[in-house]
């Protein structure tokens, strides 16, 4: 079903209020809801190219290459940029809502398409917004997820961004955890994944969406001739304005059987440890036991084992 009203409708960046697309201010919160790109000249988003840089005063945001999260010495994060990319296309976000309700969110900008770090940082902080009220309001985790991803994908399609023929629209996959009492509920799309490291009882809890993950699954190739296709980095699901009709997130529940970590990470982490007994090995390596100190030592890992990409950890210890 369409509207035939003229006015086309969106959603206030900010307070995600209903406005109009020839809005120039959001009359709830008093946004602006003209596009600027630039924050020295104002120029418009469509002024700043796939490098950052503006195409009418030649200023440059300063790109953010690590970020640390620190909630305490049980819940925090690490984003870096790795070695070899230009820029750091990855995002994480954490919260305690309680002391029995953590949320861990990371998210992944998909390399090809427009803005992908805008896209990972938009997806993240949005999700992170709608799922701590969701989960404030007492709406469950598995629904409190949904809510907070389809918060998240429509942020990303208020995104302007240059459309060609050659350009896809802003995209991420995404992972997102609500550990509440002994119970992780997770959500994602893509192939940024969740894992409980406990000592050997150690497993991977998401799989991903993928065409590796596909065509393995279907019997059609082992997971060693899958890695040397052509195809092998493709995912087949993630966020973004091009993939609106199969944006619904996988969700499972995990139930914490003992003490142990809850990570949550993107390839740039695992493409170097995928099976779950050597990320427990490498974290049983850290002498120091605080959540700060075990991602940093697994994001120096992957540097030193290549750093071929943006590297992200979240990690809850339980």
């Amino acid at each position: 079903m369409k509207s035939t009203n003229d006015d086309v409708m969106m959603q206030c960046p900010k307070c995600g209020i209903s406005v109009l697309e020839s809005d120039q201010f959001c009359e709830e919160c008093g946004t602006s809801l003209t596009a600027i790109g630039c924050e020295k000249c104002g120029a418009k988003s469509e002024a700043i190219d796939n490098e950052g840089f503006c195409s009418v005063c030649g200023f440059r945001k300063e790109v953010q290459e690590r970020l640390e999260i620190t909630i305490d010495s049980h819940l925090a994060g690490v984003s870096d940029r790795g070695l070899r990319h230009h820029r750091n296309e990855d995002y994480l976000a954490l919260q305690s809502v309680n002391n029995n309700t953590h949320i861990l969110i990371v998210c992944d900008g998909v390399s090809s398409s427009s803005n992908p770090h805008i896209a990972a940082q938009t997806a993240t902080e949005s999700a992170s917004t709608a799922l701590i009220t969701a989960i404030k309001q007492q709406e469950n985790p598995q629904s409190a997820i949904k809510t907070a991803v389809a918060a998240a994908l429509s942020s990303l399609c208020n995104i302007a961004y240059n459309k060609s023929i050659n350009s896809e629209p802003p995209s991420t996959t995404i992972v997102a955890a609500v550990v509440q009492q002994n119970t992780a509920t997770i959500g994602w799309l893509g192939d940024s994944r969740a894992y409980w490291i406990s000592g050997n009882n150690s497993q991977q809890l998401t799989k991903d969406h993928s065409w590796v993950s596909e065509v393995v699954a279907a019997g059609e190739m082992t997971q060693a001739e899958a890695r040397k296709s052509p195809q092998a980095n493709a995912i087949t699901r993630w966020l973004g304005a091009d993939a609106i009709d199969d944006a619904i997130p996988t969700i499972i529940n995990f139930t914490i059987p003992s003490s142990g970590y809850l990570l949550l990470c993107s390839d740039g982490l695992w493409n170097y440890a995928e099976q779950p007994q050597k990320l427990a090995n490498l974290i049983q390596q850290t002498s120091n036991t605080d959540a700060i100190a075990i991602s940093q030592s697994l994001v120096e890992f992957a540097r030193h084992s290549g750093g071929h990409d943006n590297i992200t950890v979240a990690l809850l210890s339980l």
